[in-house]
C-alpha cells in the first residue's frame, strides 16, 4: 500500500470537525433510509396494486431503493474527485444540498392513482439523486473525518461516520414509528409518509449552514499539486481499490440486512406486528451507535484486524442461526438485532479509517469512493430485494446463507490485510 508521511494537522479544533462531519452526514443518512422504514406506504402511493399478488408493489420500492444504490458509484467518483481537486469541505457542501432537493421531491411525488406511471418516474429520478448524493457523501465525509484526527485516534474519529449514520436512521426510525403509531392507516396511506421527507428538505439546509463552518482537511501541499484526474485512483492503485471491494462486501450486506431490512424481514418471514418491528429496530440502533466510539477506541489500540476478523467470522457463523430464530416476539426481535450490532460494530466503527488508510492522500477520496460505493450497490442495496425476492420464490431461508458466504469471502481479505493502524497517514 502506498504511504507517505503525515503533515502537521490542518486544525486544532477537532471537536468542530467532528459535529461539520457528523451533523451533516447524520441528515444524509436521515433522508435515506426515512425511503426505506416507510417502504411499504409508498409502494401503496406510487405503483399500482397487483391483483394476483400484494408483494408486487413492495417488491417495485425495493427495486427503487436498489436503482438509487447505482448511482452511488457515479456519486462517489464524481464527488469524490471534487474532493480530491477542490477540496473535502466543497464537496460536502454540494452533497448535502443535493440529498435536500432529492428528499423534497419523494416527498413531493405524486400517487399511481393521480398521474400513473408518471409517479414511479419521479420517484427513481429522486433516488437517482440521493444516490449520487449519498455516494459522494461517503467518500467526502470519511476522508474528512480520518484526516482531521490527531495521531492514534484515527479510529476513535472513524467510528463517528456510523455515530452519525445512526443518528440519522434513529431519528426515520423514531419518527416513522411516531407517525405510525398517532395516525390512522388512511392519513398514512395518503399523507402521513410524506412528513419525514419533508422535513428531511429542512434539516438539509441545516446541515449546508453548519459545514459552512468547517476547516479544510486537504494540506496546503496537495492544494499547490497538479489536480488528480477524474480516474487516476483506479489506474494507478488498482490492487487497492479491489482490496476496498473485498473488504467492503460482507459489511456492507450485513449492515442493510441488519439495520434496513430486518424490520421488513420480520414482518414477513415472523409474522411480527409493524409498530413492534419499528419499535424494535430504533431500540437496536441506539444500542448500535453508543458501541461505534468503542470499536474505534479497540481499533487504535489493538489494530483494525481483529477487529474486521470478529465481524466478518462472527457473521459467517452466526447469521443463519440468528436469522433463523426470529419469531412472532419482540424480545426475541430485539436480542437478535442487539446480537447483530455487536458483530457488526467490528466493521463499521473502523471501515473510514481502514478505506482511508489504504490510499495515498493525492487520490484518497476518489480512490474511496468509487470501488466502496460499487461494492454496496452490488450488495448492500439489493438486500432488501434479494431478501423479499427469495420470500417471494418461497425461498426465505435461503437469505441468511447468501449473507454468511459473503461475510466468510470477506474474513478471507481481512486474514490477509496487512496492519496499518499505527501507520502514519499522508494528508
Amino acid at each position: 500500500m502506498t504511504q507517505t508521511r503525515s503533515a502537521p494537522p490542518t486544525t486544532g479544533r477537532p471537536v468542530r470537525q467532528l459535529l461539520a462531519a457528523s451533523v451533516g452526514n447524520a441528515v444524509e443518512w436521515y433522508d435515506w433510509y426515512a425511503y426505506t422504514f416507510l417502504a411499504t406506504y409508498i409502494a401503496a402511493a406510487v405503483f399500482p396494486k397487483s391483483a394476483s399478488n400484494s408483494l408486487v408493489p413492495l417488491l417495485s420500492t425495493f427495486a427503487v431503493f436498489a436503482v438509487g444504490f447505482f448511482m452511488r458509484p457515479v456519486g462517489g467518483l464524481l464527488m469524490g474527485a471534487i474532493a480530491d481537486r477542490h477540496g473535502r469541505r466543497s464537496a460536502l457542501t454540494v452533497t448535502i444540498l443535493l440529498m435536500g432537493g432529492s428528499s423534497l421531491l419523494v416527498g413531493l411525488t405524486p400517487t399511481y392513482a393521480a398521474v400513473g406511471v408518471l409517479a414511479p418516474v419521479i420517484l427513481v429520478l429522486a433516488r437517482l439523486l440521493q444516490g449520487l448524493s449519498v455516494g459522494g457523501e461517503f467518500a467526502a465525509s470519511t476522508t474528512f473525518l480520518v484526516e482531521s484526527a490527531g495521531p492514534g485516534r484515527r479510529g476513535l474519529f472513524s467510528s463517528f461516520q456510523y455515530v452519525s449514520t445512526t443518528a440519522g436512521q434513529l431519528v426515520a426510525s423514531g419518527i416513522a414509528t411516531l407517525l405510525v403509531d398517532t395516525l390512522t392507516d388512511r392519513s398514512m396511506d395518503g399523507w402521513g409518509w410524506r412528513v419525514p421527507f419533508a422535513l428531511g428538505a429542512v434539516l438539509s439546509l441545516v446541515g449546508f449552514w453548519i459545514r459552512r463552518g468547517a476547516v479544510e482537511t486537504r494540506s496546503e501541499e496537495q492544494q499547490r499539486a497538479p489536480r488528480p484526474g477524474l480516474l487516476e485512483a483506479l489506474r494507478r492503485h488498482p490492487r487497492e481499490s479491489l482490496l476496498i471491494c473485498g473488504i467492503t462486501a460482507g459489511g456492507t450486506i450485513a449492515y442493510y440486512t441488519w439495520t434496513s431490512y430486518l424490520p421488513t424481514y420480520a414482518e414477513l418471514d415472523a409474522g411480527v406486528a409493524k409498530s413492534d418491528a419499528l419499535l424494535a429496530g430504533t431500540i437496536s440502533l441506539a444500542f448500535f451507535g453508543l458501541l461505534q466510539p468503542l470499536g474505534g477506541l479497540v481499533s487504535d489500540r489493538f489494530g483494525r484486524r481483529p477487529l474486521l476478523l470478529f465481524f466478518g467470522l462472527g457473521f459467517a457463523l452466526l447469521v443463519v442461526p440468528l436469522l433463523h430464530s426470529l419469531r412472532d416476539s419482540f424480545a426475541v426481535l430485539l436480542l437478535v438485532q442487539c446480537a447483530g450490532m455487536v458483530l457488526l460494530t467490528g466493521f463499521t466503527s473502523i471501515s473510514a479509517a481502514v478505506n482511508a488508510e489504504v490510499f495515498p492522500p493525492r487520490v484518497r477520496a476518489a480512490g474511496i469512493g468509487f470501488p466502496y460505493s460499487l461494492t454496496v450497490a452490488l450488495f448492500g442495496g439489493t438486500a432488501p430485494y434479494v431478501g423479499t425476492l427469495f420470500k417471494e420464490l418461497d425461498h426465505a431461508g435461503l437469505f441468511p446463507w447468501y449473507v454468511a458466504a459473503l461475510c466468510l469471502l470477506s474474513s478471507l481479505v481481512y486474514l490477509r490485510l496487512p496492519e496499518t493502524a499505527h501507520r502514519e497517514l499522508g494528508r
